[in-house]
């Protein structure tokens, strides 16, 4: 097999720092490509499940642009859909009636919202979300759960981070996932000082395995908010879309009261939704929130064409069917070499990390020789399914994991032992 090389992509690096701040900032930023040398960071163009990177090399990408692509990059039916509404307008002095038929389509679409709000990023609405909470309750606390990642703004973030202040975190609960007792102490002590409580469906904590609600987790949570008028707001960012169409909540068997959209909504456009209750609506439309490019049509189009897509194709289903057969094989493949493959999270966006080296070092190694020979994996990440991989690039998947052991096997020889699955990893979702 062919080792990529990324002449071009280092050489528009060096370029980059001159006249950006980092080159590259944010979750695409090459810090958490380790080791760096070996990953693209800038691509060319992309159709279906691939893309090409400025040295012309081709891969399967297994981010889907950490999240957004779910039905294809260049989805002709997605683009087809915003150009025509890109002709007739997009930013435009008044809102486009497009807006009026997402907003029904989405509605009708999760039967237990009642209303939709549109912005562009998931961080616009899950603080929007903590805006309506705080309003509607005329209390100040949130409660999240560590680890988990709800966006930017200051409030989201954890202690110590540069540009966060003490002040910012005041009023943020932070408690530990899965543990309703702590969760109910909690709720007891504050009385009537907590607004909302913001979480994931299941936990994605960074660089840390996924982890899965217990069984009924999810029901108590429910319950315990709706008899102390906590607002329960669900960010469904990442997961929205990939479990189930009507929304991770349904997946899991609960009712929330907000629930935030991004990532695949729109397959790529940038546009957000904030949904709610009809009980929540009066709070919304009295709460300032907006964008210079919130009203934009041609995400709102492309979001609609998307959507229609995903039901047509059944796409949770064909990403968890996907999921399921090709990490269970990786599994299978790591094991022959004598490595533990661990696959936590839904397999329609796993968290994969090889056990047998605690310090990662092991687990980076080998994503980068699978991403050199054209399968594109982050170490630090969980990664992404979408519908439009196909079986040809399942076997090829396939083909350069087992080619990627074989080399890290050689490198390593026995140095690292074949361990057992640690005892807290909950694999595929007992849904």
């Amino acid at each position: 097999m062919k080792n990529y090389t990324f002449t071009k992509s280092q050489e528009l690096f060096r370029r980059a720092t001159k006249v950006i701040p980092g080159g590259i900032y944010g979750h695409y930023s090459p810090v958490v490509l380790v080791p760096p040398e070996k990953y693209p960071f800038y691509v060319s163009n992309a159709e279906g499940s691939r893309f090409r990177d400025a040295d012309g090399n081709e891969f399967i990408d297994y981010m889907c642009a950490y999240g957004p692509m779910v039905t294809g990059y260049n989805n002709p039916v997605v683009d087809e859909a915003a150009l025509k509404q890109l002709k007739k307008g997009n930013c435009t002095t008044g809102a486009p009636p497009v807006m009026v038929e997402l907003a029904e389509y989405l509605v009708d679409l999760i039967f237990s919202m009642d209303w939709a709000f549109f912005a562009k990023n998931g961080g616009d609405v899950t603080n929007y979300a903590v805006m309506i909470a705080r309003d509607a309750t005329c209390r100040k606390k949130i409660l999240a759960f560590k680890g988990g990642y709800h966006g930017v703004e200051s409030w989201m973030q954890t202690p110590g981070r540069h540009g966060v202040i003490e002040e910012d975190l005041k009023h943020i609960i932070r408690l530990d996932w899965n543990d309703y007792p702590g969760l109910e102490k909690v709720v007891n002590h504050y009385e009537n000082d907590i607004a909302g409580l913001i979480a994931t469906p299941y936990h994605v904590p960074a660089f840390s395995d996924s982890v899965m609600p217990e069984s009924g987790f999810w029901q108590k949570v429910e319950a315990l908010c709706r008899k102390n008028g906590i607002v329960l707001i669900v960010d469904d960012i990442r997961h929205g879309f990939r479990l189930n169409m009507q929304g991770s909540s349904e997946y899991f068997g609960f009712k929330p009261d907000l629930v935030c959209f991004c990532k695949a909504l729109a397959n790529g456009y940038p546009i957000s939704a904030l949904m709610g209750t009809d009980a929540l609506k009066t709070v919304v439309s009295r709460i300032f929130h907006t964008g210079s490019y919130w009203f934009s049509a041609v995400p709102m189009a492309a979001a609609l064409a998307n959507l229609k897509a995903m039901e047509q194709m059944q796409a949770p289903e064909t990403m968890l069917a996907i999921g399921k057969e090709l990490f269970s094989t990786m599994k299978r493949i790591a094991s022959d070499y004598g490595y533990h493959l661990a696959v936590t999270g839904a397999p329609s966006m796993p968290y994969v990390r090889l056990t047998n080296d605690p310090s990662l070092m092991l687990h980076q190694d080998w994503c980068a020789e699978c991403t050199r020979r054209g399968i594109y994996f982050t170490p630090h990440h969980n990664w992404f399914v979408s519908a439009a991989h196909t079986r040809e690039d399942i076997l090829q998947t396939l083909d350069v994991v087992d080619e990627a052991f074989k080399v890290i096997k050689k490198k390593y020889a026995d140095r690292f032992r074949h361990e057992a699955p640690v005892e807290s990893e909950k694999e595929n979702c007992p849904y």
